[in-house]
């Protein structure tokens, strides 16, 4: 005989937090649940919106709360509303600002979240288009000059006034040196969390709009960042955002953490094709890669070009100039705060791999430490590390005159 228990068969899934990530390039809506989303969605012209029904949720307060998270700012979401449908269905009305492309994909417990269902608001295409055009439109053609390269070997002070100038080299430089400069982490992926509560996503924004800021500053150089909010961008795409944007250079900035409070120290890492050079690279590796699974990524976004950019292994070259590059920086780096290696360690960063442009992680200190928490939040020495990884880059650079791809 079958004993049938009602509540527990028809026992409701909860809402247990809504988010709001507003950016330029997209807003991402998370729904937080203690189950998978029973979900229904369709669009809706005049006005445009997006309506997703809800199955077997309840009308709490994390979902009614959702509509007054949507700042009047956002470039892509106008409102939204929320309400019962009828005693089964919760409906979410999302009052988009023009036509949209919508992207709606179900995550599964990462990352210490639970079950998401994610729905990313991305503006239409020429939109998008016009506010690349719009970042993209400054003049980057310098005035020719012929400069003679100076010998590294004069570089011994590590003062930024004795540095030689990027492009002194016998050829005529016509643009600029673009250095792609990638916040680690954002949005759903916060990445370490200090002793204090400090997020590393935050630090690693405000050291990246600092080092953009040092980098712009040298009219010879120019800077792009990989993001430029608190927004989630997959670390194919931040790959993928370096090569269009034809970067000659690419900067990933971090903030470590380890098991052990009393680990500290700046290190500097780069793409390995042969396997980690250490354990605990490998270990930093494995917890960076998965930014992918906690920030959220649906598998039906990537570009149909990303595999064959990402898996050719013909890269010895870059890797090359990868170590030389963040043997600068972390020479600098030096200067201002204990090593935790004294040389670039090697494994196998998901958002070093493009093929063509030399790639460092740059891990500024450990968040985990109280102590390097303290300083990672200090604005002065945020530019303080800022000034030394560009004087590492202008070291490399100026030992490496080819490095340019606009000679």
């Amino acid at each position: 005989m079958w004993v049938i228990f009602p509540n527990y068969i028809l026992a409701k899934n909860v809402i247990e937090s809504a988010r709001v990530w507003p950016a330029r390039e997209y807003t991402r809506v998370t729904l937080e649940s203690i189950k998978p989303i029973s979900n229904d969605q369709m669009i809706l012209k005049n006005p445009d919106r997006l309506v997703i029904d809800l199955h077997d949720i309840d009308l709490n307060d994390d979902l009614k709360n959702l509509s007054t998270k949507i700042l009047s700012s956002d470039p892509n979401i106008k409102q939204i509303r929320v309400a019962k449908f009828n005693h089964q269905v919760s409906r979410v009305v999302i009052e988009l600002r023009s036509e949209s492309k919508i992207n709606i994909f179900s995550l599964k417990p990462a990352g210490g979240y639970k079950h998401r269902l994610v729905i990313d608001v991305y503006p239409r295409a020429d939109e998008l288009m016009a506010f690349v055009q719009d970042k993209e439109k400054k003049d980057l053609t310098l005035p020719k000059k012929e400069i003679v390269l100076t010998p590294p070997e004069i570089m011994k002070e590590k003062t930024s006034q004795e540095l030689p100038s990027p492009s002194q080299t016998s050829k005529s430089l016509t643009k600029k040196i673009v250095i792609a400069v990638d916040a680690g982490h954002g949005g759903e992926d916060s990445g370490a969390i200090g002793a204090s509560g400090s997020l590393e996503k935050n630090i690693t924004l405000s050291i990246a709009r600092k080092l953009k800021k040092e980098i712009d500053n040298d009219e010879q150089l120019r800077a792009v960042l990989t993001r430029d909010d608190d927004y989630f961008v997959p670390l194919y795409g931040r790959v993928v955002k370096a090569r269009k944007l034809k970067a000659d250079l690419f900067v990933s900035i971090h903030a470590d953490a380890f098991t052990n409070p009393d680990a500290k120290g700046s290190s500097v890492f780069a793409l390995s094709e042969k396997g980690a050079t250490s354990a605990s690279a490998k270990y930093l590796a494995n917890k960076e890669n998965e930014s992918d699974l906690i920030g959220g990524v649906s598998l039906d976004d990537k570009d149909p070009m990303l595999a064959k950019t990402l898996l050719d292994l013909s890269q010895s070259a870059t890797i090359n100039d990868s170590v030389k590059l963040g043997n600068f920086v972390l020479d600098q780096l030096g200067d201002i705060n204990d090593l935790h290696k004294s040389s670039v360690e090697q494994a196998g960063f998901a958002v070093l791999k493009s093929p063509d442009i030399p790639s460092i992680l740059v891990e500024t200190a450990f968040i985990s430490n109280p102590k390097e928490e303290q300083i990672l939040n200090n604005e002065e020495h945020q530019e303080i590390l800022a000034k030394n990884i560009l004087i590492g880059i202008k070291k490399y650079l100026a030992s490496n005159p080819n490095i340019a791809k606009n000679f």
